[in-house]
């Protein structure tokens, strides 16, 4: 999967990172794969936006808290998942403005993003 993400300010000079995280790091919980200060070995994204990346067995679940000011989206890259209730297949997506606590369950194997982005 190949995601663009626009820069905050112009005159950035272009770049390119490439990292693997393994199974293990993403299994049954949240792995920051992308993050504005490259914390926790993250790679770098000039932009205001935590990139997660998880891997959950069926009936698995994470539990994600949306911030005030924050907006998240969920991409399913394959399998299935359901978020607040709501039924995803790979391809499908989901925004999620409401602050709080969203639970993310495995209703089959599933690997997902999940970014936490500025409002």
């Amino acid at each position: 999967m190949q995601i663009w993400i626009l820069p905050e300010s112009d005159g950035i000079t272009p770049g390119y990172e490439q990292k693997a995280f393994s199974e293990t790091e993403r299994k049954d919980g949240l792995r920051l794969l992308g993050s504005r200060d490259g914390r926790e070995g993250s790679v770098t994204i000039h932009q205001d936006v935590s990139l997660y990346g998880s891997l959950l067995a069926p009936g698995k679940s994470v539990t994600f808290d949306v911030k005030p000011g924050r907006k998240v989206w969920v991409q399913v890259a394959r399998g299935a998942i359901s978020v607040a209730c709501q039924p995803l297949q790979a391809g499908d997506g989901l925004g999620i403005e409401t602050p709080g606590d969203t639970q993310i369950t495995a209703t089959g194997n599933a690997e997902f993003l999940l970014f936490d982005l500025a409002a």
